[in-house]
């Protein structure tokens, strides 16, 4: 009996994650790396990773740790010497000043906001995501049993939120707002006077949090000066959950270290979810990140001028594509481009582009080029493209884009 009834239960997912997918930036990377063992010359525009590989230095590092025999479990949130140069990094480039128990050390900034959530949200509780937005955030978000409340920040309003808009979303039922500056997908970064205008917003609401997405702290163009709400309005730090990492800017995204500051308690409770799920991060990795942390800087710079220099080429590009509008990002390595003005017209085989999931899915089937619709990041019509690859590959795309675009009617 118990036979008959094993095989014929069928599998039920949780009600946790029935509404949520693989992210469809994912989705579109696997399937034009598909099309690109099948032999198309498929260029990948999709990636959020930098081509950069890890410095040498780090390197050694991490291979000096496997060597000293640091390969056993470590504390559960962070060995004592990855977060004493944490809390180094924090108070020489934020100004912010943290205890140790107030920094928590993960397996990647994307568990650190699971962590975060996990360990916050009741079911109903709101959390305010200005859009665009990491495809991520609203996910994580609903897998904690909250809200979340997306708020569109268009081209107009320089792909930010505007103290307007955050006020009218806050109700009673506000957790968190997450903020990511520089943005992904937007590259679009808040200054000081930005971040005051929504600080002065969120003194008045003492029952909202607010978690800095500040992963791409370093990659900041035409001397645009870093900023994070902590250290704008000190008022907001005992509410304030600031997350940082070592992927985009050491090119480390494998080995899978991110790391925040905030208050203890909510440090604590983070530690609580961390322990049942994945327990402490590598070892070697965080090795690895202590060596960069504490390391020389100077190709962290160095590498900016490059993406500057590939932002500069892909930005006129697509302006000089008719129909394309691009906004020159302050940081990040992200173009998010209005495709409106081609939407409506004709393929050569007769399909509308009614979509700018459209417009991308037309681009990778039939020109071999592969990008990510706005659509994906909550703000439509706009496609986002990383220009995180080589020159040579960036202009053969843009080639590519402009040639088809031609063919429209």
């Amino acid at each position: 009996m118990a036979d008959v009834i094993a095989s014929g239960a069928a599998f039920r997912p949780a009600s946790r994650i029935s509404a949520i997918g693989v992210s469809e930036i994912l989705q579109i990377g696997m399937r034009a790396a598909a099309l690109k063992r099948s032999g198309r010359d498929v260029i990948i525009l999709g990636a959020g990773e930098p081509d950069f590989d890890t410095p040498d230095f780090i390197k050694e590092g991490a291979i000096s740790a496997i060597r000293a025999g640091q390969t056993k479990y470590t504390n559960l949130d962070g060995t004592p010497e990855l977060k004493a140069a944490i809390i180094a990094k924090f108070r020489q480039d934020n100004g912010l000043d943290y205890a140790t128990d107030e920094i928590t050390v993960s397996t990647g900034a994307k568990q650190v906001i699971y962590n975060a959530m996990m360990a916050t949200l009741d079911p109903g509780d709101e959390v305010i995501i200005p859009t665009p937005y990491w495809v991520s955030y609203s996910d994580i978000v609903q897998i904690a049993g909250g809200v979340p409340v997306l708020i569109p920040c268009g081209k107009e309003a320089g792909f930010r939120l505007t103290p307007e808009r955050l006020e009218a979303a806050i109700t009673p039922r506000t957790r968190w707002l997450m903020l990511n500056s520089p943005s992904n997908p937007s590259g679009a970064a808040y200054s000081p006077e930005d971040y005051r205008k929504l600080t002065d917003v969120l003194v008045r609401y003492p029952h909202v949090w607010v978690m800095a997405d500040d992963m791409y702290e370093h990659i900041l163009y035409d001397g645009f000066a870093f900023s994070t709400p902590a250290a704008v309005e000190p008022r907001l730090k005992d509410r304030t959950l600031t997350v940082n990492g070592v992927s985009k800017s050491y090119a480390m995204t494998g080995w899978r270290i991110g790391y925040a500051g905030g208050p203890k308690a909510l440090i604590k409770a983070m530690s609580v979810v961390q322990s049942q799920s994945t327990s402490c991060p590598s070892s070697v990795s965080q090795a690895a990140a202590l060596v960069a942390l504490t390391g020389p800087q100077e190709i962290v710079k160095e590498r900016c001028l490059d993406f500057q220099k590939r932002r500069d080429l892909v930005v006129d590009g697509l302006n000089a594509i008719p129909g394309i509008e691009c906004p020159k990002p302050e940081g990040a390595f992200y173009t998010f481009a209005s495709c409106a003005g081609v939407l409506g017209k004709k393929t050569p085989s007769g399909k509308v582009l009614e979509t700018d999931r459209d417009f991308c899915a037309w681009l990778l089937d039939e020109h071999d080029v592969a990008m990510v619709p706005g659509t994906a990041f909550g703000l439509a019509p706009f496609f986002r493209i990383s220009y995180a690859t080589s020159e040579k590959e960036l202009k053969t795309a843009l080639s590519r884009i402009a040639a088809a675009v031609e063919t429209l009617a």
